[in-house]
């Protein structure tokens, strides 16, 4: 009988959620759905981040592309940083493999591996629901055969949940780059200053500055449109070269460091908002935007006094008690009696 009243307290308590989640989505929720609280460490609603928008397609990019709209990109590494670059209306939002660095303290890029990405990847994807997310597929996961690259795309979609992929590589990718692409899969490439290959490079230097290598940033550009890019990554390239491939191209180039001439720009979150300490190094293209660390590390600064000096918690930051629960506990303690035989409705009298 017992357990019968239970069952019936217990659908009482649930029938107005229900009848919430089986309303048409025009319905306005119910007071009692809005006060519920699951968790004080519960993800934040990603209901902020659409606005009602419209989510970013391909053919949203290639129409802002045609309409000479500058298209915004921006990474992110995690949940947060995903929902704030879409809440500020990102188009695209890149899972780059700088992860290496500005997440997991590597030294290159070159360090992350492909299931440290998808993980990434992951849980951007659970923030990003209107912009258009790219997620990387880092070094050793597709220059060995294209067969291998189009299982690692595979795999980025289908476990990381992203949209589409990049790589980074001209001419001697296309093969890659076709094979993806013709499976069914957007594909992003990036030439210029391809960072995965910085040793062969010399280093993270400026690309397309002489006509010889001006021109194999050409023949890069075109070879990764004909192979079925949607877009192209132009990395560290003089403004001029870099605006003379975009006219060239029938996609969108997306420069970094490469001038305001390309059909759209990416910035690594973590270095634009200045989450890092202020002696740290930063390529010349960056604008800081913002100084999250000076912001950050005061908020920790003043935390810790107070907890030091006891002002926090206040009053305010605490849960209220009963003073006759308080004492009857006090004196159970005291007489090393527990009060579990004693009626809750006696404490309350």
């Amino acid at each position: 009988m017992a357990s019968i009243t239970r069952l019936n307290q217990i659908t009482r308590l649930t029938r107005p959620l229900l009848q919430d989640a089986c309303r048409p989505v025009t319905s306005a929720p119910s007071p009692q759905w809005q006060q519920i609280r699951w968790s004080s460490h519960a993800p934040t609603s990603v209901a902020l981040a659409t606005r009602g928008q419209k989510p970013v397609t391909i053919q949203t990019l290639q129409k802002m592309y045609t309409e000479n709209k500058p298209i915004t990109m921006l990474t992110a590494h995690n949940f947060p940083s995903a929902l704030m670059a879409q809440e500020a209306g990102m188009d695209m939002i890149l899972v780059g493999d700088s992860l290496a660095m500005v997440s997991l303290g590597l030294n290159d890029t070159s360090e992350v591996t492909l299931d440290e990405m998808i993980m990434s990847a992951r849980a951007v994807h659970r923030a990003a629901n209107r912009s258009f997310t790219v997620g990387d597929l880092p070094m050793g996961s597709y220059e060995i055969s294209p067969e291998q690259a189009l299982t690692s795309a595979i795999r980025m979609i289908k476990e990381g949940r992203m949209q589409s992929v990049k790589l980074e590589g001209g001419a001697e990718m296309a093969p890659a780059i076709k094979k993806i692409t013709t499976a069914g899969i957007p594909l992003c490439a990036h030439i210029g200053l391809t960072p995965q290959r910085q040793h062969a490079l010399g280093g993270f230097r400026v690309q397309g500055n002489t006509l010889d290598k001006a021109m194999s940033l050409f023949r890069d550009a075109k070879a990764v449109e004909e192979a079925g890019a949607f877009a192209v990554v132009l990395e560290c390239v003089p403004p001029d070269i870099a605006e003379e491939v975009t006219k060239a191209l029938k996609i969108p180039t997306i420069g970094i460091g490469a001038g305001n001439k390309t059909s759209g720009q990416v910035l690594v979150q973590i270095d634009m908002l200045g989450v890092r300490p202020p002696d740290s190094f930063m390529p010349k293209f960056v604008k800081q935007f913002g100084s999250i660390w000076d912001t950050g590390l005061a908020a920790i600064k003043q935390y810790k006094d107070e907890v030091s000096d006891r002002s926090y918690p206040s009053a305010s930051h605490v849960y209220k008690s009963d003073a006759k629960v308080t004492e009857a506990f006090k004196q159970a303690i005291q007489s090393s009696e527990a009060p579990a035989s004693q009626p809750v409705e006696a404490l309350k009298a």
